[in-house]
């Protein structure tokens, strides 16, 4: 006679998309990670900013789901949680990008999981690649699309030539994008991310604060229309990598030549590369952006937190951030129809030591405009020359610019 699995009580911390999806999706699955755990996971109680009793909630479960996002109350329950000894799954990046030291050390303290799968990309499991499988490896960069709403908003626009609030809007029809959808696409929950991952690929404490991020919000049609003839695709990327015995990481609008392999990753799917010297480099792709796929990596990390241990090691390095690195740019001028500003630009460019590699001129009159991509050069002066552009008497609007990744992919 088979006895019952024993029960494993779940205290849910929000009810919206993530909350909500995660609700659902657990009693379709429960007797299959009873089959494996010999636990049958339940939720026993929803929290929400307008019913509930954390209290109570917490004397009740055996893990505490933080999915209502935010800093506080969300950083105050997740410490209470783990100081009484409950297991904790959060999707909350903004939380573990500014706390996660102050977290991590109450979890190790407490002996307890925090786990956080769900924050970063979704369904990928590039946490539990690079806290179990790659724990040894010395990790060289971490680069990829770690926001589904984003390269949702920019699949869209290359592909119909729709303009940016257009497709926003499309996406927030679709699920794909909060009603609030800020932070997705001024860069800052790309940066979160990427916070969290250099902090576990190079074992430091690395701050949203030391981030260099910037979003999509300026991309136009007709930069995604340029640049594909210049053979370019645009994508918002997330990088961290070693730099002069420290540590870059920054996220960015991005050009990708056709042969990069995160070129094709199209829609609200996220794609994360790891380089090292030992695996030279893995890719894990998958859906990233709505609540039925983040409810499913809440819902891994909930099984995880079932079948102990995982914790979050102390970091055991201090490396300082670089925020001043070698880039290619795209560059959009839109100039006075007249002889000789090409002549000019092109002349500032020289005066920092920048040389274009392809330069397409578009339209005629009031229509004129530069298109160029430069050899690779230090941000800093990148960014000097254009200021000086931006002074020209021939410039019509305010310069774009925007990075192009070449590597061995161009």
């Amino acid at each position: 006679m088979t006895s019952e699995p024993r029960p494993f009580r779940i205290g849910l911390l929000g009810y919206g998309t993530v909350g909500g999806s995660f609700a659902e999706l657990l009693p379709q699955r429960a007797e299959q990670i009873a089959h494996v755990t010999g636990l049958k996971p339940e939720v026993v109680g929803v929290l929400t900013r307008s019913r509930g009793d954390f209290e109570q909630l917490l004397e009740q479960s055996d893990l505490i789901a933080e999915l209502i996002g935010g800093i506080e109350p969300a950083r105050d329950y997740v410490i209470r949680a783990m100081r009484a000894g409950k297991h904790v799954v959060t999707a909350n990046k903004q939380l573990l990008a500014q706390h996660g030291e102050e977290l991590w050390a109450i979890a190790r303290e407490c002996n307890v999981q925090l786990r956080f799968e769900a924050a970063v990309a979704g369904v990928v499991p590039v946490i539990r690649v690079l806290q179990e499988s790659l724990a040894a490896a010395h990790v060289e960069r971490i680069h990829g699309i770690v926001n589904g709403t984003s390269n949702f908003i920019l699949s869209e626009m290359a592909r119909t030539g729709a303009p940016y609030a257009e497709v926003l809007a499309e996406a927030q029809r679709l699920g794909y994008a909060e009603a609030d959808p800020s932070e997705d696409v001024n860069g800052k929950d790309a940066a979160a991310k990427m916070a969290i991952l250099a902090r576990l690929a190079f074992d430091t404490p690395v701050h949203l604060d030391q981030v260099v991020y910037e979003g999509i919000e300026r991309i136009g049609p007709d930069d995604l229309e340029y640049a594909r003839d210049l053979g370019l695709g645009l994508k918002l990327i997330g990088t961290a990598e070693r730099v002069d015995g420290g540590i870059s990481v920054r996220v960015h609008p991005a050009f990708l030549y056709a042969r990069h392999p995160l070129a094709s990753v199209d829609g609200p799917f996220n794609a994360v590369t790891v380089e090292s010297e030992a695996i030279t480099e893995i890719t894990m792709s998958g859906p990233g952006a709505g609540g039925p796929q983040t409810a499913s990596a809440v819902l891994g990390d909930v099984v995880s937190a079932m079948i102990p241990p995982a914790s979050t090691p102390a970091t055991s390095a201090r490396l300082h951030v670089v925020t001043d690195v070698v880039s290619s740019f795209y560059l959009h001028l839109e100039v006075l129809d007249a002889p000789g500003v090409l002549s000019q630009i092109t002349g500032v460019l020289g005066e920092h030591g920048i040389s274009v590699k392809s330069v397409v001129q578009k339209g005629l009159g009031d229509n004129a405009r530069l298109v160029m991509v430069v050899h690779p050069v230090l941000e800093s002066r990148f960014f000097a020359a254009v200021g000086q552009i931006a002074a020209l008497e021939a410039l019509r609007t305010a310069p774009r610019a925007i990075r192009v990744i070449e590597e061995e992919f161009a």
